[in-house]
């Protein structure tokens, strides 16, 4: 998994690359932590566009990073899944708590 991070002014995207499982669940948890910590940062944006795997772990790391955002009062968003990684966050309902796009 490869994970980068980008801020445009008040969004920070976070794009993960490969698999997104419980090896990357520290470096996930640092630039979400990184995102909350910081009062310029008012959006964050997860882009799964490279991810090509998903697993429970990783949907447990959504919604605490969802968590933390919201009760930053910062919004939180998921953008660009596709494939298996798409059906995986449907499976799970998480359009009904994320905005997907």
């Amino acid at each position: 998994m490869n994970l980068t991070k980008s801020l445009a002014g008040n969004r920070l995207t976070i794009r993960l690359e490969g698999r997104f499982d419980f090896s990357v669940h520290r470096e996930f948890r640092e630039a979400v932590k990184e995102a909350v910590a910081n009062p310029a940062v008012k959006e964050v944006v997860l882009d799964l566009l490279k991810a090509e795997y998903i697993d429970s772990s990783a949907l447990g790391m959504l919604l605490l990073s969802r968590e933390n955002c919201t009760g930053a009062g910062k919004s939180i968003r998921i953008a660009n899944p596709r494939g298996t990684v798409k059906e995986v966050l449907h499976i799970a309902s998480f359009e009904k708590l994320f905005t997907i796009e």
